[in-house]
């Protein structure tokens, strides 16, 4: 059934742009969370607490309503990565980046408010980077200007000449939204995007 009222919970545009794949009817608003990472939490932790928060934040808004909340958390090594915000630091963060491999923890989190029954999931994705020089990182950073992406990268676009290669499940959840674990998650609330 695809009459569900859904919301992404969500003020990204890439996100919006992946759910509009599914070809599901849906509303987006933007949940206002404290985003700041807590003492001696994983990635892992940190990405679904965060999903959680979202979708949670926006419940009495939307009683009768079922919920997509997702977030992101990329480290390499145990460095958080942000997002850079400007030139100097896009370069900076992918300086750090070249030769290494820095992984993607994307979180999907679907709330039905009106029962308050939730089903959450998490994708790993491992991005190794081919070694860059500095010509190479400056012509990229000033090509596509990836200042709102962690990791500093776009891999839906140029971003993915950056790598070496790239390892998971599904390349959407690079981007922000895990897709597939959404579309089982979905099915769990009657809500098949194929029937």
């Amino acid at each position: 059934m695809k009459n569900n009222k859904l919301v992404l919970a969500s003020s990204s545009e890439y996100r919006k742009v992946l759910l509009e794949k599914l070809h599901l009817s849906f509303i987006c608003a933007s949940p206002n969370i404290d985003e700041t990472t807590q003492e001696n939490e994983t990635a892992q932790e940190q990405a679904l607490r965060l999903a959680k928060q979202k979708a949670h934040a926006l419940a009495s808004t939307y009683p009768k309503h079922i919920i997509i909340a997702s977030d992101q958390v990329a480290m390499m090594g145990s460095t958080q990565l942000h997002k850079p915000g400007n030139q100097k630091s896009a370069i900076k963060q992918l300086q750090e980046s070249s030769g290494n491999c820095v992984k993607f923890y994307t979180s999907i989190y679907v709330l039905d408010t009106a029962s308050m029954n939730y089903r959450s999931d998490i994708d790993i994705c491992s991005v190794y980077f081919k070694k860059l020089n500095t010509e190479e990182i400056e012509n990229y950073v000033l090509l596509e200007q990836p200042y709102n992406c962690a990791g500093s990268f776009k891999s839906e676009g140029l971003g993915i000449a950056l790598f070496k290669r790239i390892k998971g499940d599904d390349p959407n959840a690079l981007i922000g939204l895990p897709l597939i674990k959404l579309i089982e998650l979905l099915k769990t609330f009657n809500i098949n995007v194929l029937a």
